[in-house]
């Protein structure tokens, strides 16, 4: 018989003799204990409750980074609810598309977003539309105040779903891939070993919540060790410079550690403290990597991983650290590199990556036969990322075979923007790519056929990009051609683009 479990009980049982300890410390000092935590958590869990809300309901979520966010997750958490977090970059026609696809029994947004979301939630069906701020203020944070808080925490079977985080696709509808909590658990518990967590530890976390590195990777590990938390609103170079002399771990995206290299008096005395550094949603540049250890004596910890399955593989803590792998599969997990078939391939062989363990999602949201195309029948999950296995079993990327483009530590699929290109009056086709870039690891370039009645201009392309995407989406570049380059099938050939523009 399977035990059924509470994902925030496992947490706080490890932080329980803590709680008079700091948890999330915000800038300018002030902070939130384990125990505030506790109370702020049991008090959004009893509000949940009272909007009937209860265990397997998706509850949308697309907030600023605060404590009272973080409140609210473990709040879904508490109550077996489906936590569903979204890029707080998200434009409108963007949420009206995640909110019908979620029917979900509770939308919380900020409070400065609420007049443009609420007509939107409403047109989605969503029953109930409330705001959460930074300091317990708008409408959810106005219900908590009115109630006891719910100290009874419901157990669920290890294979419910504890969260779902979207994730686009090549035909550029978003997928909500949708993550257990034993998917959670055992990632988190692998983690904190992994990375050799111990007494005092301090995790500086300028990561945004609303993926799996901020919200899973970062937040799990540290409530796991009991650990106080320096917790920023967004990265700034300035402000992680003067902190991270109080911390000890610091988990990132390469354009964090470019910015801080940028910074000409950034080296050995900032970091003098600090143990671990952890790179991660994209890949880390060897020039990077050797710059930085240069400058710091420390050499920075790139690991592998996807909002489908948490963290994969992970250079090790104590051991060498090679630049431009990715480590090692962590302990419970297998990862092989195989062909079409899902035969593994001899090492150093270009190949699918592929893996099977315990923090594999269970599928994607209302798509049963997508989820089924990604597996193969013994199991293993097909990434989409090609790369190699040594024969000592390290693992290097070597490219996406879905045209993925990472900027920033974002996923952005170019099918997307593609389609919003090609609905462009005067636009006969387009093909966006990603190019390298020096601060963002890649950066957004779309190359347009224009017609030749009455062709598109650049600024019509820009608005509706501007209008319909999220910022990070959205090229920084359109160039304009008088055809595309093709293989002999009539399929772009992105890689001769990739070549050109770079």
């Amino acid at each position: 018989m399977i035990n059924r479990v509470n994902l925030y009980k496992i947490f706080r049982d490890q932080f329980d003799a803590h709680f008079n300890q700091p948890f999330l410390i915000s800038t300018g000092g002030s902070h939130c204990s384990y125990g505030d935590i506790d109370r702020l958590s049991a008090c959004f869990a009893a509000t949940l409750k009272k909007l009937d809300v209860d265990a397997g309901d998706r509850v949308v979520v697309q907030v600023n980074k605060s404590p009272d966010a973080v409140a609210l997750y473990l709040a879904c958490l508490r109550i077996g609810a489906v936590y569903v977090p979204l890029n707080t970059a998200y434009t409108a026609a963007e949420m009206f598309y995640f909110l019908g696809d979620a029917a979900p029994a509770l939308f919380v947004c900020g409070p400065d977003s609420v007049v443009q979301l609420s007509g939107v939630a409403m047109q989605a069906g969503v029953p109930v539309t409330l705001t959460l701020g930074h300091s317990q203020d708008g409408s959810f944070a106005d219900k908590a105040q009115k109630l006891l808080p719910l100290d009874e925490l419901t157990d669920r079977d290890p294979n419910d779903v504890a969260a779902m985080l979207y994730t686009s696709g090549t035909t550029g509808r978003s997928k909500g891939a949708m993550l257990t909590l034993n998917n959670l658990a055992s990632n988190a518990v692998t983690l904190h070993q992994y990375w050799g967590f111990r007494p005092g530890d301090v995790l500086l976390h300028a990561l945004p919540i609303f993926h799996v590195h901020g919200l899973f990777v970062a937040l799990h590990c540290a409530m796991l060790n009991a650990s106080s938390i320096i917790f920023l609103p967004k990265f700034d170079a300035v402000e992680v410079r003067k902190l991270l002399p109080d911390a000890t771990v610091m988990m990132g995206v390469p354009t964090f550690y470019t910015r801080l290299l940028d910074c000409e008096d950034f080296g050995r005395e900032q970091c003098k403290h600090v143990r671990l550094f952890v790179s991660g949603s994209a890949p880390l540049t060897e020039q990077t990597f050797a710059e930085f250890e240069q400058r710091t004596g420390q050499k920075i910890l790139e690991r592998y991983g996807m909002t489908e399955t948490n963290m994969i593989t992970s250079n090790p803590l104590e051991g060498e650290r090679v630049a431009g792998t990715v480590g090692y599969a962590l302990p419970g997990i297998q990862v092989r590199v195989a062909d079409e078939t899902g035969k593994p391939l001899p090492p150093n062989t270009v190949g699918s990556v592929e893996l099977k363990g315990p923090n594999v999602f269970t599928g994607y949201w209302q798509m049963p036969e997508k989820t089924k195309q990604e597996f193969h029948g013994d199991g293993f999950f097909m990434t989409g990322d090609l790369g190699t296995l040594a024969e000592d079993g390290r693992l290097s990327l070597v490219g996406r075979s879905k045209d993925l483009i990472i900027s920033g530590g974002y996923n952005i699929y170019p099918k997307e923007i593609e389609a919003i290109i090609d609905e462009v009056s005067g636009v006969v086709e387009s093909a966006v790519i990603g190019i390298p870039h020096s601060d963002f690891g890649e950066s957004v370039i779309a190359i347009v056929v224009p017609g030749k009645d009455n062709p598109a201009s650049v600024a019509s392309i820009v608005k509706a990009t501007e209008s319909q995407l999220a910022r990070f989406k959205q090229p920084r570049r359109v160039v304009m051609v008088d055809e595309l380059p093709r293989n002999t099938m009539g399929k772009v050939q992105k890689n001769i683009l990739r070549d050109q523009y770079t």
